[in-house]
């Protein structure tokens, strides 16, 4: 038989008629969401995954589970890693949301050390508000208000946002932009101090939801926005922090012009503990520079051009280190079955089931995890399919091995299930490397 198809094809004569064999399909371009060019080069390829926070419930079992590619990408013009969309914001950010950052004891006493820092730095008082942007269940809000500090919040879910209102906090129901700003500075409503905590990483129109903040600051209002470091993500195979409700994974230098394309300018930043290494960056109109430049911006801006942040190379070396992080901590679970051990996995973050579906890891290896929220006990994880219990569960059937997979979280999880050392259980994390203990 003949070939008739174009030179990428050749095929192979068989008995049973031929075998094509094609270059591989290429997949098209995701235009950068802030820049406009061709993000075509892929960091992270973590195959078909279920939304992460789509908790199931024990009627869904035996349906089809919608999943979607996993890939972050990064623009080479503007260097920004980012991840298509696959559902829409609204789709994401339901009524049936899952996540509430009150259950986190560490997220609360950093939200209230902010709080207090902020009103001393910035001089707030009952003159002042403060608007947060995803303001959640409150968890960061509450201590403004003690402080008598007038605050509102704008929060999409529905769920979270009861929770603030029950708090006493004003909360507006929708997603923040441009159009938004505007429709609240008409309502008489603008901002001395505006935190966005862990929500940059979360809107797919990213220009349009910093043009909101330009909008809404007062002359000399900051703005401050809180997200997860790439560079700890690069360093630290953090690869569970991919998932489908975070379309980028920002570095100071792409943040920084993001903000300055929208008339924002970074006047210091922090390093922060938080989500195994995150930046809080403050902003403030560039058409009034009321603060003065710190030296930690361009400290942090020399610490990731040292770490090659300003040249491609350095994120595509990530895949490679995914595949070798994957293979470890599966080698470490096989040998803990082998030895006719159990298994139990603490929480059920986003970030637990991104490594869980990316690794095939389900009941075989986990015999169920347990996580202090109510909004997640009995459900069941996303693909993994693997039950959610309260805490308590763990003294009733004492597992050898307690999976940590919330390790974000760890010390603070070690304090509240200590009593595993009681039968000699012990601790584990997975990311970045097999840690036991």
């Amino acid at each position: 038989m003949k070939s008739g198809g174009s030179d990428l094809t050749n095929r192979l004569d068989t008995a049973a008629g031929y075998v094509s064999f094609q270059a591989p399909l290429e997949r098209p371009a995701l235009r950068c969401r802030h820049c406009g060019e061709d993000a075509n080069l892929t960091v992270a390829d973590l195959g078909m995954q279920p939304i992460a926070n789509d908790m199931r419930q024990a009627a869904e079992l035996d349906r089809m589970e919608p999943t979607f590619p996993l890939r972050a990408v990064l623009c080479p013009n503007c260097l920004l890693v980012q991840a298509q969309e696959v559902q829409s914001a609204r789709q994401l950010f339901n009524s049936h949301y899952t996540y509430f950052s009150s259950y986190a004891e560490s997220m609360l006493q950093q939200a209230k050390k902010y709080a207090h820092e902020c009103i001393d730095r910035f001089g707030l008082d009952r003159s002042s508000r403060v608007v947060e942007i995803a303001c959640n269940d409150g968890y960061l809000l509450r201590w403004f208000k003690e402080a008598d500090i007038p605050v509102a919040g704008v929060e999409p879910t529905a769920n979270t946002a009861a929770a603030a209102r029950a708090l006493g906090i004003p909360v507006l129901m929708d997603f923040f932009g441009e159009t938004m700003a505007r429709e609240m500075l008409a309502q008489g409503l603008s901002a001395d101090l505006m935190p966005a905590n862990n929500v940059a990483a979360h809107v797919p129109d990213i220009n349009d939801f910093v043009g909101g903040f330009t909008l809404l600051l007062n002359p000399t209002g900051v703005a401050t926005f809180e997200f997860h470091h790439i560079l700890s993500l690069l360093e630290f195979h953090q690869f569970d922090a991919i998932y489908h409700e975070h379309f980028y994974y920002h570095s100071l230098r792409t943040f920084q012009r993001i903000l300055a394309a929208k008339g924002l300018q970074v006047f210091d930043v922090q390093k922060l503990p938080a989500h195994g290494g995150s930046l809080r960056v403050f902003a403030q109109r560039m058409d009034t520079k009321h603060h003065p430049v710190e030296d930690a911006v361009n400290e942090i801006l020399a610490e990731e051009e040292r770490a090659g942040l300003n040249s491609p190379e350095r994120y595509l070396k990530l895949e490679a280190d995914i595949r070798e992080t994957k293979r470890h901590f599966l080698s470490a679970l096989i040998k803990i079955k082998a030895e006719g051990k159990s298994i139990v996995a603490y929480g059920a973050p986003a970030k637990g089931n991104t490594l869980l579906n990316y690794a095939g890891v389900r009941g075989d290896f986990i015999d169920y995890a347990v996580d202090r929220s109510p909004h997640k006990q009995f459900h069941y994880l996303p693909g993994s399919q693997i039950p959610v219990y309260p805490p308590d569960r763990v003294s009733d059937t004492k597992p050898d091995y307690l999976l940590i997979l919330a390790w974000n979280l760890v010390e603070e999880i070690e304090q509240q299930m200590s009593f595993i050392r009681e039968w000699g259980g012990q601790f584990m994390i997975l990311i970045p490397t097999v840690r036991v203990w």
